[in-house]
């Protein structure tokens, strides 16, 4: 599968990540990517910034780094609602949201508490791709979770940080192969992100590549070779919600 799209990324901004937008960009460029993607954590996650971050985008060169740049967040579902940390003015202000569970942010719930977090943010029409939900310490019931990304068009995240041996959400490459039985059996979508928080992670997917190639997974639905596909798939989400956003770049 061509891989040349990473769009969750964190840089200094998130206060527990380790290089700015340029070293991000100059690292992606390096490594080939077309399009890189920034999504810093939204405000309740500790450390980081208050949402005015979010608000001053317009200033970046979205192609001025020799890769092109999307800006987008990765937001804290806040409740068994799918409620996240940024309003709506501000959401409209983003290329693209991910939606994710975090234990400083929320306290893991039952199955159907967790799943019923994740499908409510699907609600969100500016969130468009789930973090991580393979994540052992929040148990997801899968067939409930790909079949409304699907109805959704909402994007399922393999996580390649999660599906690291040691990394810092044992037993998620475990998980990650029911998840995407799952996405396979009623037709959900993945992206590969590396959620790098440190430039010589960028573009990192080589766990989840291992996955994917044990299983034969399909790659018509991973959406990481073509980002004139992913902006499609993007703006098509927020046409069947009827909402305004940002404009893809060209």
């Amino acid at each position: 599968m061509t891989d040349i799209i990473d769009l969750h990324t964190h840089t200094v901004a998130s206060m527990h990540a380790y290089s700015t937008i340029r070293e991000m960009a100059a690292a992606a460029k390096e490594k080939g990517l077309s399009l890189l993607g920034i999504s810093d954590h939204a405000p309740a996650m500790p450390g980081t910034f208050h949402e005015i971050y979010f608000h001053n985008f317009k200033v970046i060169g979205h192609a001025s780094y020799g890769v092109e740049i999307m800006m987008g967040a990765e937001l804290n579902v806040m409740d068994e609602t799918g409620r996240v940390d940024l309003p709506e003015k501000v959401l409209k202000k983003l290329h693209y949201g991910i939606a994710s569970l975090h234990d400083l942010v929320i306290a893991p719930g039952s199955t159907a508490e967790n799943t019923a977090a994740l499908v409510g943010a699907m609600k969100n029409p500016y969130v468009n791709i789930i973090g991580h939900p393979d994540n052992p310490s929040y148990p997801v019931d899968f067939d409930i979770l790909a079949r409304a990304a699907a109805a959704e068009h909402v994007l399922i995240e393999m996580n390649n940080s999660s599906h690291d041996p040691h990394g810092s959400r044992p037993g998620s490459d475990r998980l990650a192969r029911d998840l995407l039985a799952a996405c396979r059996r009623h037709g959900a979508h993945i992206l590969l992100g590396s959620d790098a928080h440190i430039d010589a992670d960028v573009g990192e997917h080589g766990y989840t590549h291992a996955i994917l190639d044990e299983i034969g997974f399909p790659t018509e639905l991973a959406l990481n070779d073509d980002p004139a596909r992913l902006k499609a798939w993007l703006t098509g989400r927020r046409a069947k919600n009827g909402v305004q956003g940002l404009d893809y770049f060209s």
